[in-house]
């Protein structure tokens, strides 16, 4: 951060007093040194989340809520129904409302933009949440998981499952779908990117096709909006595997990579309306490559309800769970070290948003399967960090989404 230096003892004392001011209020800030802030103890702290309808946001409110009041602050929470126009102006009223600090999960990275520059306009703290608020200088802080390891991870299953290391696919191709998020949420091209750095090699090998023609050996990491689910959407990610599953026919289906476990919902319902003779009871794997009736790998993220439930019953290989406590504690921990006169320092590269370099956070996700092994995890971690109860644990292997 730059201080200003008052060089000219000859100006007035009023005058001197004004720069005094602005310069110490400039002390506190991140990225951005253009507004001023005295965010202390005792102050509103704005949060806006993107919706309810995910189960992952509903815990991410409440765990700011419950951190930041402990730590001494107020809190406003707002959800903004996946509406852009709605978060903007969620912003605005928290603002209004007297918060002193805003963290925001934006539903559009670019959108929000103004909202969280009138924000800092007024002194606000900005700190993005989990995602990236993009080509604006008025975001201070952000705090995400490493993004690249979603993507990997995923892949990472798929290869294993389809022995690519071995003899999978070297007589025969596999046929693969691929996804990739939101083409409105930043986070979603480093999610493929850490998949397809590993996946693509298997395509120029010729051990993978897909069969939609959509993703081919010449795919780049900047061609992901072409398999792109707007808005994380169920049932826009149904509409598309429909489309893929024409081109597949009645030919066997190795691996879906999924970046999220609503969409991979999707994807199985598509399956199971064009190819009932698919199920779960018959698991793909190397000994039954060219088995047309084997259920693919379906990769997925979030740890939600569906998945715990799918993946007990093998309709879907694994989730990326991100245990959003973390997210909580390290947002708490930076308004706390502001609060207290300090600048929070991160040990992580920072990361660019098309107009400044933001200081980020990077938290690790873990993988959840059914029968763990090495560093991953089972399923019933969710329960052991809090993320769900023992209950509803019970609940969700209770039944299968997808039978």
């Amino acid at each position: 951060m730059n201080y200003k230096k008052l060089a000219n003892t000859a100006l007035i004392t009023i005058t001197s007093v004004a720069v005094l001011a602005a310069c110490s209020s400039t002390t506190n800030r991140g990225s951005s040194a253009a507004t001023s802030t005295s965010l202390k103890k005792g102050d509103l702290v704005g949060i806006s989340m993107p919706t309810k309808a995910d189960q992952r946001w509903n815990v991410d409110g409440a765990n700011l809520v419950k951190d930041l009041k402990k730590a001494g602050f107020k809190t406003k929470l707002e959800y903004a129904n996946n509406s852009p126009s709605q978060q903007s102006n969620d912003i605005n009223n928290l603002v209004s409302a007297g918060a002193k600090a805003i963290v925001v999960a934006s539903v559009d990275g670019t959108a929000v933009g103004p909202a969280v520059e009138q924000a800092e306009s007024q002194g606000d703290v900005v700190i993005a949440y989990d995602r990236l608020v993009m080509n604006t200088k008025a975001v201070n802080y952000y705090v995400t998981f490493n993004l690249e390891r979603t993507g990997i991870l995923e892949a990472n299953t798929i290869i294993d499952k389809l022995d690519l290391k071995g003899n999978g696919g070297k007589t025969t191709p596999l046929n693969i779908a691929l996804f990739a998020g939101s083409d409105d949420d930043n986070n979603a091209p480093y999610f493929f990117k850490g998949a397809w750095d590993l996946l693509k090699p298997y395509f120029q090998s010729g051990q993978l096709v897909d069969p939609s023609g959509l993703v081919t050996k010449d795919t780049t990491d900047a061609d992901w909006k072409k398999i792109s689910v707007h808005a994380w959407d169920q049932t826009q990610a149904q509409k598309q595997m429909d489309a893929f599953m024409t081109k597949l026919g009645d030919k066997p289906l190795a691996a879906v990579l999924s970046p999220y476990d609503a969409i991979s919902l999707g994807i199985m319902k598509s399956i199971k309306n064009a190819r009932p003779d698919m199920t779960p009871s018959i698991p793909f794997s190397a000994s039954n490559q060219q088995n047309k009736s084997a259920w693919p790998v379906i990769t997925g993220q979030d740890g939600m309800d569906i998945a715990i439930s799918n993946i007990t019953y093998g309709a879907q290989g694994q989730t990326v769970f991100k245990n959003v406590a973390l997210l909580a504690d390290q947002t708490t921990s930076i308004l706390t070290q502001i609060a207290d006169g300090k600048k929070p320092k991160s040990t992580d590269a920072s990361m660019n948003n098309g107009k400044t370099e933001v200081p980020t956070w990077l938290l690790k996700s873990d993988e959840l399967v059914k029968n763990p092994t090495g560093e991953q995890k089972g399923l019933h971690y969710e329960v052991e960090v809090g993320f769900i109860s023992e209950a509803q644990y019970q609940k969700d292997i209770a039944a299968p989404i997808i039978k």
